[in-house]
């Protein structure tokens, strides 16, 4: 960490004057339009920013060194593991070149995306948040990243993140605490806290992040930006530090949906014309005896609140129940996960090259992490998953959640379920035993955090999360539709009057 911030220190000045720099450079750089000349180039979409680049009105040395200014103006954040602004911005100019040259430009041309820390890259180490792969850099790029530098992107940078992805606070105590732009006492969420903090703090517009239990969804939560988790294995997530295949997935977190999908086109191969679903006559499944329980009281209004703006934009609120859901997600999420996790890493360290055993990437893990898998996870812990308890949660009781699912969405019609992302605003960062929910309450913090996002998740399912609104302190409250498996599209296209009808937040303060 050291080593990384002074060679920030010694690159403030330089990343700072590159915009006043470059426009003037040698005559040839364009002439830039009135939007990229007065707005903060920070508060650019991917979208606009890409189509800025694109035509020729804002190089892209220009556009990588006003993020990457931002991202020395908000280093307390410690949204970065490694982050190398020559490198930036040396992409960037060959970017320029590209462009000048008359090259056909891709859908993310120009486009600075940080990476989760847990996805491969062949130029970054790709750490997983963990001590024992702090200098680990493998071969290659991760198919997903390969194809988004295929489409014109460039690697901003590597993220912080919850040690090993094993949690949802992304207080790391090997890389340091990421701090959430909105309070920067309290949590990002996490896993991928690095990621989502710095797309709310304008680091970039358009991240990417991964989720095998709520990890896109909470950071996006608690960070008042939108994220989506795909159906799961609609992008590969080869290269990416496992926990379980069946549930991991890659996805991206942005602060509109417009931005969400280009990601998507591009992750998925799908450049299908996404067009905005009207919501009158939309209907949207509310399922009060399972996600609306034990809320704290702020997200239970501005949860309300957002339900009755939908209805008010012509969306058809349709109450119901789906029994049995609790009891299958308590036989199979945590089940899964920490029955995978230690044979996924052990091939994931193996066929990468990683050159340690997952019994030495424990042993140097920091001392939360080693308890839990000593707990959970490694053979002889109290509470391992046995082969019997895991065949029947992967052979009978998965098929059973994603079948009741299936005959949910089949007998209510609804396009997707609506409900609060978590039960609490984002806690404080060390507050990880007990929160206060509804009622004055305490409940467990991975229920508070982790219940809602949770069958979603394990189910397979594509989940769109949209901030809601600020609570009284300014935290925000973000809500999720979970719509039915492979109809992802669909549910980004819905997604863009969805986030409409809901209205934006404010930005985090001293931040534009």
């Amino acid at each position: 960490m050291m080593h990384l911030r002074t060679r920030l220190s010694r690159r403030a000045f330089v990343v700072g004057t590159v915009a006043a720099a470059v426009s003037v450079a040698e005559g040839t750089a364009p002439r830039e339009s009135k939007p990229a000349a007065t707005a903060p180039l920070t508060g650019l979409s991917a979208c606009d920013a890409v189509q800025s680049m694109v035509r020729g009105e804002l190089t892209a040395e220009r556009y990588a060194g006003a993020l990457l200014a931002q991202c020395e103006s908000q280093r307390a954040l410690n949204a970065f593991i490694t982050l190398e602004p020559e490198r930036v911005l040396e992409h960037a100019r060959a970017c320029d070149l590209e462009r000048r040259s008359g090259a056909k430009l891709g859908p993310l041309f120009g486009l600075p995306i940080p990476v989760k820390d847990s996805v491969n890259t062949r130029d970054y180490p790709t750490t997983g948040g963990t001590p024992a792969l702090r200098h680990f850099r493998p071969a290659q790029d991760a198919p997903l990243v390969a194809s988004l530098k295929g489409a014109g992107a460039i690697v901003l940078g590597k993220t912080n993140l919850h040690e090993l992805s094993f949690g949802w606070t992304t207080n790391n105590l090997a890389f340091g605490a990421v701090h959430n732009p909105y309070d920067d006492k309290r949590i990002p969420g996490g896993s991928s806290g690095g990621t989502g903090a710095a797309i709310a703090a304008r680091l970039a517009p358009l991240g990417v992040a991964e989720d095998t239990e709520g990890s896109i969804r909470v950071p996006a939560a608690f960070c008042g930006i939108a994220g989506f988790r795909p159906t799961t294995r609609r992008y590969s997530t080869r290269g990416c530090v496992p926990i379980s295949s069946l549930f991991d997935q890659v996805g991206p977190l942005a602060r509109t949906v417009r931005d969400l999908a280009l990601f998507d086109s591009v992750a998925a191969g799908d450049s299908s014309a996404l067009a905005a679903k009207p919501l009158r006559g939309v209907r949207l499944g509310v399922v009060r005896d399972y996600w609306f329980v034990d809320l704290h009281p702020e997200v239970e209004k501005i949860a309300g609140d957002a339900l009755a703006r939908l209805r008010d934009a012509g969306a058809v609120l349709v109450e119901g129940t789906i029994p049995g859901l609790a009891h299958l997600i308590d036989l199979t999420t945590d089940p899964v996960q920490n029955h995978d996790v230690r044979p996924e890493l052990a091939r994931y360290l193996k066929e990468y090259g990683a050159g340690l055993s997952v019994e030495e990437l424990v042993a140097r893990a920091s001392p939360d992490i080693r308890e839990v898998f000593r707990t959970d996870v490694m053979p002889g812990g109290v509470n391992v998953v046995s082969e019997a308890a895991y065949a029947a949660a992967r052979d009978q009781y998965l098929p059973a959640l994603r079948q009741l699912f299936q005959e949910y969405f089949s007998r209510t019609q609804v396009a997707a379920i609506v409900f609060p992302a978590t039960l609490v605003p984002p806690p404080l960062i060390g507050e990880e035993t007990t929160l206060t929910a509804g009622g004055g309450r305490s409940l467990p913090f991975e229920v508070a955090v982790a219940r809602n996002i949770a069958p979603g998740s394990t189910a397979g399912l594509p989940g769109l999360v949209l901030p809601a609104g600020l609570s009284s302190q300014g935290l925000p409250v973000a809500v999720e539709f979970d719509a039915p498996a492979a109809s992802d599209r669909d549910l980004l296209a819905l997604g863009l009057s969805l986030e409409r009808a809901l209205g934006p937040i404010a930005a985090p303060k001293g931040i534009s």
